[in-house]
Order: structure tokens, then sequence, then C-alpha cells
């Protein structure tokens, strides 16, 4: 006589199958690279802002004291790094990406040590009363930091870091009047001209 053994039901796991996980885990790492590689970690339209408030303080400074003339743009520096921060951060969320991955932390980090020596060498500067290098040393140092925050990004960030290092170094060697003009042809004419570039190409 047959044993009857009381049969057993078994659920379905609600988890796809092996393969089907697998390539919807492949698809979304390969949309989340392909958002990456898109960041360039500066926002052309930020750039284009940057550009016309530089325009705006460079109108300001211009025939004022040392004092004042230095104040200014020491002024539109801290108003710059915030439309910087801001317009950076809204271009990440956009894509999808925190901030502080990928092209985002690697530029910062790179561009930081520059900016460190611009400060403190601003400082220098302007205890030993040598205010008509402060252009040049401000360009060539701010294009030094946009090479290498740019290296993490598209080839377009490093071209422009090159051409305000050119701007700081042909200040260095124009007349001190030439301070200013300088000044507005590089943090702002070179500011909105490759954030159009960055703008059209690189998604805003």
């Amino acid at each position: 006589m047959q044993e009857h053994r009381p049969r057993r039901f078994y659920r379905r796991s609600a988890s796809p199958p092996l393969p089907t996980r697998a390539l919807e885990d492949l698809r979304f790492i390969r949309q989340t690279m392909e958002r990456s590689s898109s960041f360039t970690a500066v926002s052309g339209w930020g750039q284009v802002l940057v550009g016309a408030t530089a325009l705006a303080a460079m109108a300001i400074a211009h025939n004022q004291t040392t004092s004042k003339w230095l104040a200014i743009w020491i002024a539109e520096a801290a108003v710059a790094c915030a439309i910087a921060f801001t317009s950076i951060y809204r271009k990440a969320h956009n894509k999808g990406l925190p901030l502080t991955s990928g092209p985002g932390k690697k530029f910062a980090v790179s561009f930081l040590p520059p900016a460190l020596a611009g400060l403190i060498l601003t400082i220098v500067l302007a205890k030993a009363s040598l205010p008509q290098f402060l252009p040049g040393m401000w360009l060539l140092l701010y294009g030094a930091g946009v090479i290498t925050g740019g290296a993490f990004s598209v080839a377009i960030v490093p071209v422009m870091g090159s051409c305000f290092m050119l701007a700081g170094a042909a200040a260095f060697i124009a007349p001190a009047a030439w301070g200013d003009a300088f000044m507005a042809a590089g943090f702002g004419g070179l500011h909105i001209l490759f954030g159009f570039l960055i703008a059209r190409k690189h998604g805003g």
C-alpha cells in the first residue's frame, strides 16, 4: 500500500530571476556612468553669471583708492564663489548626482591648493604695498586651479584655465595701469565666453 505524503506548496520568490536582475544592475551602472561622465563639474551658465558680476566689479573698482579697489575685488571673489557653488550644485542635482561624487569632488580638491596660494599671496602683496601685481597673480593662479581641477572634467575646462594663465602672464608684462583691463578681460570676458561654450555643448 502506497504511503500518501502531504503535498508541500512552495511560494515563488517575488524577486525576478537572476538573469533579469543582472541586466537591471548593468543598466543602472551604465546609466550612472553616463550621467557621471556628462557632468562637467562646471556650470556654463554659472560661469556666465560670474563673468557678469566681474565686469560690474571692475566698473565699480576702477579709479578707486587701493584699499577700496582691493575690498571690492575681495567682495567680488566671495560673490563669485557663492554663484559657482550654487550653480555646480544645481547642475549635479539635475544630473541626479551627489555634489561630492565623481568630477565635482575631484575638481574642488584640485582647485583648492592654488586658491589658498592666491589668498596667501594676496595678503603678502597687500602688506608689501605691491597691489600692481595682484591682477597678474590672481589670473595666473586661478588659471592654474582651473587646469588642475579641469583634468577631471571635459577638455574645454583646462583650455579655459590655460587662457587665464596666459592673461595673467600678460598682465605681469603690461603696464600696471592696464590691471583693470586684464581683470575685466579675464574674470569677465573669459568666464562669459567659455561659460556659453560649456552651456551649449555640455548641458548647462
